[in-house]
């Protein structure tokens, strides 16, 4: 089969022939029909994020099962399926008894711990496995197993109250999705962009009021919710400004690099910084059922698998706009 293979830190990816993997125990074999490209995929090209290589990536993988392993019961053959990052822990540790299997020291994330999406086929535990709902389609469905789950989770965590406002701060793949879940479950919603080419666009997707920055954030009024979700520190520690008291500032974006925030604004106003991933099944079932109602709609460009590497290097470059979607 073909998959995309990254052959060592900072190299090139490369599409190889690779021999067809089988499940084992407990696990299933997926025929991919769409894997999103995300850029936690070029942090651990890079190194940022640790993996041993030769590897091939991809941790938003939709497809159909194909094959089921020894002792698969929650799955059939014909299923269409997707896979989060979560895969499998040890199950004996103090976190996976209580619940959080993604603080588990033996945790296997798709695409690092086990092969991941960018291939025409992949093997994943099954019980890691979530059901697609039916009117959502493979190429709608890949991206929000990571990037949908992911701003859908960081909103539920931060536990937004009736009448709170949510501000998203970085308006691109993560971002787009972040505005367009805020304004499906009831919230006044602002954007903070610093593109005013943007601006038509943003609105369209669901923002009640766009601001360039924290400052301007705290002109319109402040918000109780800023959701993380750009690659710039900066961008995102500016917008504490803009929060209100008790507000929470949500990360889920990311660069190696330290966010400050001064201890007055800890103290004074009682904000909270509060770093979120992918905090659950419950909010993957929401996620997904979210896009399945056609109350979020993810903007992305597709590529057939021979051209995964272009779709790397703009995805890497800052030039998709917002999801890149491998298909096969």
């Amino acid at each position: 089969m073909r998959a995309a293979v990254v052959p060592a830190v900072g190299k090139k990816w490369q599409l190889q022939e690779i021999p067809k993997p089988s499940p084992g125990p407990n696990q299933v074999l997926i025929k991919v029909h769409a894997s999103g490209l995300c850029y936690s995929d070029v942090h651990i090209t890079d190194g940022h994020i640790p993996a041993q290589f030769p590897r091939t990536l991809g941790h938003e993988p939709v497809g159909e099962i194909v094959e089921i392993g020894q002792g698969v019961r929650t799955r059939k053959v014909g299923d269409r399926v997707g896979v989060p990052w979560v895969q499998a822990s040890c199950g004996r540790c103090e976190w996976c008894l209580r619940g959080k299997p993604m603080f588990c020291g033996e945790l296997i994330g798709t695409g690092v711990g086990i092969p991941g999406g960018h291939a025409e086929y992949m093997v994943a535990y099954a019980d890691a496995t979530a059901p697609l709902p039916e009117r959502l389609s493979y190429e709608q469905a890949a991206p929000i197993f990571c990037a949908g789950y992911t701003v859908w989770s960081g909103l539920r965590w931060s536990d937004p109250q009736p009448h709170e406002r949510i501000a998203v701060v970085g308006i691109g793949g993560l971002g787009h999705l972040a505005l367009q879940y805020a304004k499906a479950a009831g919230f006044e919603t602002i954007a903070i962009s610093r593109s005013p080419d943007k601006d038509k666009m943003i609105r369209e997707l669901g923002a009640d009021e766009i601001v360039r920055d924290g400052q301007g954030l705290a002109k319109a009024g402040g918000a109780d919710i800023v959701l993380g979700t750009s690659n710039s520190i900066d961008a995102m520690s500016d917008t504490i400004q803009g929060l209100r008291p008790d507000g929470r500032l949500v990360l889920m974006g990311f660069e190696a690099k330290p966010l400050t925030v001064h201890p007055a604004d800890l103290i004074m106003r009682r904000i909270r910084v509060i770093g979120s991933q992918q905090n659950g099944p419950a909010y993957l079932y929401e996620a997904l059922d979210y896009a399945a109602k056609g109350k979020v709609k993810v903007i992305a460009e597709t590529y057939p698998l021979n051209e995964v590497g272009r779709a790397y290097d703009r995805v890497a470059e800052g030039k998709v706009r917002f999801r890149a979607v491998v298909t096969n």
